[in-house]
C-alpha cells in the first residue's frame, strides 16, 4: 500500500509541477536594445510593486511593460518619447523622479513642510508648558512674611 501511495504521489508531482511552471524569459535578441531597455526601466516605477524599479520587478505587469518598451525601441522611438508615452498612459507616478510642477509640489515639499510644522508645534508646546509651570510655582515670600514665618518657627521650637 505504501508503494502504491508513493508512486501515486510521484505521478501527481510529475503532472502538477510542470503545469505550474512558467515559460522562461526570452534571451536578449539584441544586447544594445536590452541595455537601453534596462537604462529606461531603471527610472520607471513598477506599478504593482511601487517600491521597485521596472528593471528589478518580476511582476506580470512589469514584464508586459518591458515588452512594450522593447517594441517602442524597435519602432525607433527615443528614450524621451518612450518615457513620455508611459507618463501619458500612467501619470507622473510612474517616474521615480517626478518633475517639479504644481501638481507634484506635495511630493517634493510635503515632507519638509511636515518637519517644519512639527518643530513649530514642539517649540510652541514647550513654551506654553514652561509658562504654565512658571505661573503655577509659588511666588517668593516678602520680608514681612519671612519674619512672621521665622517667628512662628521660633515660638514652637521645643529645644530649650
Amino acid at each position: 500500500m505504501k508503494r502504491f501511495l508513493l508512486s501515486a504521489f510521484a505521478a501527481w508531482c510529475l503532472v502538477v509541477i510542470p503545469a505550474a511552471a512558467r515559460e522562461a524569459a526570452p534571451l536578449a535578441e539584441d544586447p544594445v536594445v536590452e541595455q537601453r531597455l534596462i537604462r529606461i526601466s531603471e527610472d520607471i516605477r513598477c506599478l504593482v510593486c511601487q517600491n521597485e524599479s521596472l528593471a528589478g520587478s518580476r511582476a506580470d505587469l512589469a514584464n508586459d511593460l518591458r515588452r512594450e518598451i522593447r517594441k517602442l525601441i524597435h519602432e525607433g522611438k527615443t528614450d524621451a518619447e518612450i518615457t513620455d508615452f508611459l507618463v501619458s498612459r500612467y501619470g507622473d507616478f510612474v517616474l521615480y523622479r517626478p518633475p517639479v510642477k504644481p501638481l507634484t509640489w506635495v511630493l517634493w515639499f510635503g515632507p519638509f513642510l511636515l518637519v517644519v510644522a512639527g518643530v513649530v508645534f514642539l517649540v510652541a508646546y514647550l513654551r506654553r508648558r514652561q509658562q504654565t509651570y512658571a505661573a503655577s510655582a509659588a511666588p517668593g515670600l516678602s520680608d514681612d512674611e519671612r519674619r512672621r514665618a521665622q517667628a512662628l518657627l521660633d515660638a514652637t521650637d521645643p529645644r530649650p
